[in-house]
């Protein structure tokens, strides 16, 4: 067990941390042992990492010292695509046969009969407290803004997003479908997300004319100035749909100069390779960053009614995208509503079942920036690395090497925030039982 007495100090070395080469500054003295780990000490001072050094150089100043005798540490995590506004409704609307539609129906039905001020923000809230506790410090948020919903849930949203300012970066998107944007109400949700800061985006389904209604959304953002688009594509295993390459090719007619993150991407990896390689060359020209759910899209894709077993794991080819020059993170997605059952929030549980299910242990590599460097990046945050002069927001684990990070859960993680321990209590289910309906 660590003493946190140090950690109290404005000022102190941890010493002996394992972290990962690719999130050290650049032109780090060793390349790490054969999974890219190395051992360094780092300063804290006034909530901020201000020197790391190799473990071997002994610090020569008189700060109080921890030795975290080769524990790994990470930055904080980074969660760009989730669903806080639909989080925690199992329980009252769960998924009667683990399908997309049950799923969409089943979560309409749940938003027009309880999603009230008061009901949004509470599970939002949790999730919020859940992620806190596990170490993460940015999310995006999708927020339904369909039906109406928008005038209920984007005043939640932003009411939460200026309260956890401090704690938690809190990105919100608006998810509503193509199709909308052609309608006043639609047009409004642009507005709003413009008056925001916030996001613009859509989910995709195919269409015939699917080009034009990209046009009006690319075009709705230019008019308003609005540099963010995020966009669900493609969550499906028909070899068909290739809404993302639609995307890059609006992107590219637009000369669209800000930043574009596409999730899911399911039906690339059930398409020919040619076809493969002209949507991530598309992709890559237009600059757009991919984010897969490895999580939700397990349990939903490939889902079969008859009794048989899935033959598929629904992800996108994430190895493909990266060897094509194309930035890819990994994210949570739903938590414990009809699109998925199970999750707590938790960015390393996300990472964990990344590589089981993508297979990114041969080797580790870079794979650890998927989940906190680079979706930064890609929700137009910077850089999230282990380097001087930024927070020292940080997540210290029991775990030495990745095969024992990823081995347990990790709950006895300890989690930094400006350098000083942050609140692991993570909250207790039974405070929603009251919003549960039997």
């Amino acid at each position: 067990m660590l003493n946190p007495v140090v950690l109290h100090h404005d000022r102190y070395w941890l010493l002996n941390a394992h972290c990962p080469v690719t999130l050290l500054p650049a032109h780090w003295p060793d390349g790490g042992d054969r999974t890219g780990l190395t051992p360094v000490n780092l300063c804290i001072a006034d909530g901020q990492l201000v020197a790391l050094q190799p473990a071997a150089v002994l610090p020569s100043d008189p700060l109080p010292t921890l030795d975290l005798e080769r524990r790994m540490v990470l930055p904080g995590f980074v969660d760009s695509h989730t669903h806080l506004d639909k989080g925690h409704i199992w329980e009252r609307s769960p998924n009667p046969d683990g399908t997309f539609t049950s799923a969409l129906h089943a979560t309409r039905t749940d938003a027009a009969t309880h999603w009230h001020h008061e009901d949004v923000r509470r599970r939002m809230e949790f999730g919020l407290r859940c992620s806190e506790a596990h170490g993460t410090t940015a999310i995006r948020t999708h927020i339904d803004c369909g039906r109406g919903q928008a005038e209920i849930s984007l005043p939640v949203a932003v009411q939460l997003r200026e309260a956890w300012r401090d704690r938690i970066t809190l990105q919100l998107v608006s998810l509503v479908g193509l199709d909308d944007f052609l309608t006043p109400a639609g047009v409004a949700v642009a507005d709003q997300i413009a008056d925001l800061g916030a996001v613009l985006g859509a989910v995709i389904y195919p269409h015939p004319d699917l080009d034009a209604r990209l046009d009006t959304v690319f075009q709705l953002a230019s008019d308003r100035q609005i540099q963010q688009l995020d966009f669900h594509v493609d969550e499906t295993k028909d070899p068909t749909s290739m809404s993302l390459r639609h995307v890059a090719q609006a992107a590219l007619r637009h000369r669209f100069q800000g930043h574009i993150l596409c999730g899911h991407c399911c039906s690339l990896a059930m398409q020919p390779p040619d076809e493969v390689e002209k949507t991530l060359n598309l992709v890559r020209d237009a600059g757009i960053d991919l984010v897969s759910l490895p999580m939700c899209n397990l349990f939903l894709q490939d889902r079969r009614t008859d009794g048989t077993t899935p033959r598929w794991r629904g992800v996108t080819l994430a190895h493909e995208a990266r060897q094509a020059g194309i930035a890819l993170s990994f994210a949570s997605d739903n938590c414990r509503d009809p699109f998925y059952g199970f999750g707590d929030h938790d960015m390393l549980e996300v990472w964990t079942q990344s590589v089981r299910i993508a297979h990114l242990d041969y080797p580790y590599g870079d794979w650890i920036r998927a989940v906190n460097d680079q979706p930064s990046h890609s929700m137009g945050l910077g850089a999230n690395r282990l380097e001087p002069g930024r927070s020292a927001d940080l997540v210290i684990f029991t775990a030495r090497w990745y095969s024992e990070l990823l081995a347990r859960s990790q709950h006895d993680r300890l989690v930094l925030r400006h350098g000083k321990p942050s609140d692991r209590t993570l909250p207790d289910y039974r405070e929603l039982d009251d919003l549960v309906v039997s």
